[in-house]
């Protein structure tokens, strides 16, 4: 490559958030570059594997027809455990299987490599197995990136290299990290045959499960686990909180935590015949709002994982489309730019007035206490083993006569218990 070759714009990253912004800009006949160090887009992704659709689906209208997606999902299900009993609820709701469908299960590995033919077709250059080393900042503003020995100049850097961006912190944009904002996930994608995994989670064609667990799956740390069904595979891992895992007891290495997770029998008998064909570990942003550094600069933008957008409100995990949506933006704050021929940081400041009107930050403002409500202990250890100890006692028939419903469940609800039911409560009005 000519190293002084111009680009409108230099991707640092293959995750969605790069792909949708190559697609993005190619699109309208920029130049861009985009440097992936896995060996192929999507070769290091860990997300557990679901995407919802409806927030971005008129940004990338023409893409949705053929992805590769794998079932949409028409059963949201949590599973609250404790150490010997759990309870499942599944959500079936008639909206979840009408066209268009809200959500949909993928593949990364599947997904990034289309989305990054998708985005070549459009007139993007893409090169994997590159590492960029470092920025090119000259009078104070990004200039272009060192990778493989080549200076590589451009209008604008995009970085979209993820959890703690190296390119984000080379530009003095990003917040110095704190355990607390951070989680760590550990994924397997375990094969199936497609006929047993439809019959074991009562499915029919295309349809697909979406299964949340808390409570003794991280051992009554904060963090949960997830099953997202596939075509004809599971995808399923944990994800528990980096300050949880170092500083709560009882101490445990987080990969016993998915082996002891697939030991349960909830988990054994779902998995049976299953072969594990992938396992990756990855860590992932959860600060939220408040654990975000600056989204721009001087010839720079920062988007996807790399800016922080990922969000955990217990009843869902979302980060896709916000890493989607969050390329889509940049790109267009870099078309905006090029149009005023202005890539200083007040020319690319419609990046953040762009997110700041989008679903991505009023999403991010209405949750903006997600964090602090849910690092709340009782909710991964008390709670689960109470309401597993109410479900026992209201199942159970004994010899004798059986006592009453309420009574059963008042002998549960100490003054103590409902006051702490009522701070619960407090807490989670905020989100």
């Amino acid at each position: 490559m000519e190293s002084n070759e111009q680009f409108d714009a230099i991707i640092v990253g293959g995750g969605l958030a790069g792909l949708a912004a190559a697609y993005t800009m190619a699109s309208r006949g920029l130049e861009v570059l985009l440097l992936e160090r896995g060996e192929y887009c999507g070769s290091k992704n860990v997300t557990g594997g679901r995407i919802y659709v409806n927030p971005i689906r008129e940004m990338f209208p023409e893409l949705w027809r053929k992805a590769p997606l794998e079932r949409f999902i028409a059963y949201e299900e949590v599973c609250i455990m404790d150490k010997e009993r759990s309870i499942t609820i599944r959500y079936d709701g008639s909206e979840l299987k009408q066209q268009p469908y809200q959500s949909y299960s993928i593949l990364r590995g599947k997904f990034d490599k289309w989305l990054a033919n998708q985005a070549e077709n459009n007139g993007a250059m893409l090169i994997t197995g590159m590492r960029v080393d470092d920025l090119i900042i000259e009078n104070g503003k990004v200039v272009g990136v060192w990778a493989g020995g080549d200076e590589l100049r451009a209008n604008v850097v995009i970085a979209c290299d993820g959890v703690l961006s190296f390119i984000a912190q080379k530009a003095g944009l990003n917040k110095l990290p704190e355990p607390k904002n951070y989680a760590v996930g550990f994924k397997e994608i375990i094969n199936l045959d497609r006929q047993v995994l439809e019959d074991r989670f009562n499915l029919e064609g295309d349809e697909g499960a979406a299964r949340l667990y808390m409570g003794d799956v991280t051992k009554g740390k904060f963090g949960g686990g997830f099953l997202y069904t596939n075509k004809d595979s599971l995808s399923l891992g944990i994800v528990v909180g980096i300050d949880a895992l170092t500083h709560q007891e009882p101490t445990i290495n987080a990969p016993e935590l998915l082996d002891i997770f697939k030991q349960r029998p909830e988990i054994a008998r779902l998995i049976k015949g299953g072969n594990t064909v992938e396992y990756s570990a990855h860590v992932i942003p959860e600060g939220g709002l408040k654990a975000m550094g600056k989204l721009y600069g001087d010839g720079i933008l920062v988007a996807g994982d790399a800016a922080g957008f990922s969000m955990n409100i217990g009843v869902t995990v979302r980060g896709m489309e916000y890493a989607m949506a969050s390329g889509y933006y940049a790109a267009q704050a870099v078309i905006m730019a090029k149009e005023k021929n202005d890539f200083t940081q007040a020319g690319l400041s419609i990046y953040e007035s762009l997110l700041k009107n989008s679903f991505v930050m009023k999403d991010f403002i209405n949750f903006k206490e997600s964090l602090e409500v849910l690092e709340y202990p009782q909710l991964f250890r008390h709670y689960p083993e109470l309401i597993g100890n109410i479900m026992k006692d209201l199942y159970e028939v004994p010899a004798g006569p059986k006592t009453r419903l309420w009574p059963t469940i008042k002998k549960h609800l100490s003054i103590s218990q409902m006051w702490n039911m009522v701070n619960l409560s407090r807490r989670l009005m905020k989100i």
